[in-house]
């Protein structure tokens, strides 16, 4: 059975920066793959740890350029599915190859009621709503629980959804897992707008009423 998170999970786009590692049984037969190879000293000698993972840029053609391999096009799936197809061509020349990536440069963006609004990087791609207005400070008592916009860019288009968050049913939405650069906006409820429209009046009348006193002050000296 398909879980929903992979059923809805974010597909890869240009503009992503991929971190990508091979690895192998034979490490020297890996570095062809590496920009630099994460097994390799300062010094030259081979280190079990991983101080450096080349990064690659998902350019405007959904390609990006790898090593030994050249143009191969990932854009449009799932980083999953890009680990499997770029294993699939590495082991044309590594018996038994391993592919570590990352999207390096993962936001989201939350607005409106909440306590803390802002963008936030993320170290992976599986990110929730919940979780994203949990890094916001949680929704303020001023906001909609009911009706949170998510904005999503899809092949160049911005389309919105709706999740009332107090509903099972959004658990299966498809913007539920957030994608790369998605926008949340927590609208105000009905009390929320009434006094921002109340405090705003009455910066208005206090500000004609200073006019008045000011005129009549210099009318009667």
């Amino acid at each position: 059975m398909i879980s929903s998170y992979e059923l809805n999970a974010p597909k890869l786009q240009p503009g992503d920066i991929l971190a990508i590692s091979i690895t192998a049984d034979d490490i020297r037969a890996t570095q062809p793959f590496n920009q630099i190879s994460p097994y390799q000293g300062v010094n030259g000698t081979i280190q079990p740890t991983n101080p450096f993972i080349p990064t690659y840029a998902i350019d405007v053609n959904g390609d990006i350029d790898f090593p030994k391999l050249g143009k191969i096009r990932i854009a449009g799936k799932t980083r999953t599915q890009a680990m499997d197809f770029l294993r699939n061509e590495v082991s044309k020349y590594i018996i038994d190859p391993g592919v570590s990536m990352e999207v390096r440069n993962f936001r989201v963006t939350v607005l409106g009621e909440v306590r803390n609004p802002g963008t936030f990087s993320v170290n992976n791609d599986r990110i929730t709503v919940l979780e994203a207005l949990g890094l916001a400070g949680d929704l303020t008592i001023n906001g909609v629980r009911k009706n949170v916009l998510v904005i999503r860019e899809q092949n160049g288009n911005k389309r919105e959804f709706r999740l009332d968050l107090t509903k099972r049913e959004s658990l299966n939405s498809p913007v539920y897992y957030l994608a790369q650069n998605d926008v949340i906006y927590v609208e105000p409820n009905g009390a929320r707008v009434q006094s921002s429209k109340y405090t705003q009046n009455t910066s208005v009348f206090v500000s004609i009423g200073g006019v008045i006193i000011s005129v009549i002050a210099v009318l009667t000296r």
